[in-house]
């Protein structure tokens, strides 16, 4: 269950010994945090006296779950994590996101650590004022990175120019390039992806192009290179999407047949075993991240309309893995010029 409501558990013989938070954890499927948070509010009986975490249960009991717990309210704090800060003014700054990073805590983090470690936790650090038309846990975000994509991503310092960034990716005017590596070789040179995406109804971690009534997304790639390698076929491509929809890139490569590789949620293999080896052998590979990098981005100013262009190389560990499975060329492959 997602949270304790009011209900009256009896105790089972096999149970005896356990600590009461123990046994409440996984009977109710909360963490133990969440329990003892419960049990300090007074809000866990047993045999009609107040209870304690510790508490060791002897079997037969009655435990009474009295309400839940109160969350308190979610939001944002500073914390001293290091940052790539690739342009920084008054109006704006742009960050080179490692993967591994949530931009920001979601609505769902409820837990303490869940809030932990986010980009935005990074940016009240270093810069203290930060934008507030995204609300309190999203302060200076105008667009996204999923967790394990790494990259370029521009923040406001101020509502003013929020709302004018806003306005230019709205108006498709914001220029983002990925680099991508995919499995499977594509077969076109280049072409465009247009498919609506909505929430997988099976699955509500993953977004799908299968069901109508989607939000409009487009995307155009460029076949940077096609690898063959022991590992198999590879393509490295380069991305320009019109909209950004959650998960897009990675949403439609799957669904053309071509998963970015390390993205296991949208049927890249976990690991990858080499074959056609002519002499010696060669450890299977994983990557514990997606190969998803944003490499590209083009903004006006907010205030004073200059162009701004930055790019961002791949990052070593995706550097690393190209050269493992790309045993015919080691240089690495950064993106074209905008």
């Amino acid at each position: 269950m997602a949270e304790a409501l009011e209900t009256s558990i009896t105790v089972a013989d096999e149970d005896a010994g356990k600590r009461l938070d123990q046994f409440l954890a996984a009977r109710l499927d909360l963490s133990r945090a969440r329990i003892q948070q419960l049990i300090s509010e007074g809000k866990v009986r047993v045999e009609d006296g107040q209870a304690k975490p510790s508490l060791k249960l002897h079997g037969g009991e009655r435990i009474a779950i009295l309400g839940p717990a109160e969350r308190p309210p979610l939001r944002a704090v500073a914390e001293e994590i290091p940052l790539d800060i690739r342009y920084e003014d008054d109006d704006l700054a742009i960050i080179n996101k490692p993967a591994g990073m949530m931009v920001h805590a979601g609505a769902g983090a409820t837990e303490d650590a869940r809030n932990r470690g986010t980009l935005v936790n990074a940016l009240l650090h270093h810069f203290g004022n930060l934008s507030g038309v995204g609300g309190e846990m999203r302060p200076g975000i105008v667009h996204r990175l999923d967790k394990e994509t790494s990259g370029l991503i521009v923040v406001a310092k101020n509502d003013e120019s929020h709302r004018q960034i806003a306005a230019q990716f709205a108006r498709r005017e914001v220029q983002k390039k990925y680099l991508t590596l995919v499995h499977g070789w594509i077969k076109k040179d280049s072409g465009t992806i247009s498919a609506s995406i909505s929430r997988d109804r099976a699955r509500r971690t993953r977004m799908t192009t299968r069901h109508s009534g989607g939000r409009e997304a487009v995307s155009h790639y460029q076949v940077v290179r096609r690898i063959d390698s022991p590992y198999g076929k590879f393509t490295l491509v380069e991305v320009k999407i019109d909209t950004g929809r959650t998960h897009q890139i990675r949403v439609h490569l799957s669904s053309v047949g071509h998963p970015v590789v390390g993205d296991t949620l949208y049927g890249a293999p976990r690991e990858m075993r080499p074959h056609r080896l002519k002499h010696g052998t060669a450890p299977a590979l994983s990557l514990p991240r997606n190969f998803l990098h944003a490499a590209q981005l083009e903004l006006a100013h907010p205030r004073s309309g200059a162009k701004i262009a930055l790019s961002s190389a791949l990052p070593q560990e995706l550097v690393a893995f190209q050269e493992a499975i790309d045993t015919s060329r080691k240089a690495p492959i950064e993106a074209k010029n905008a």
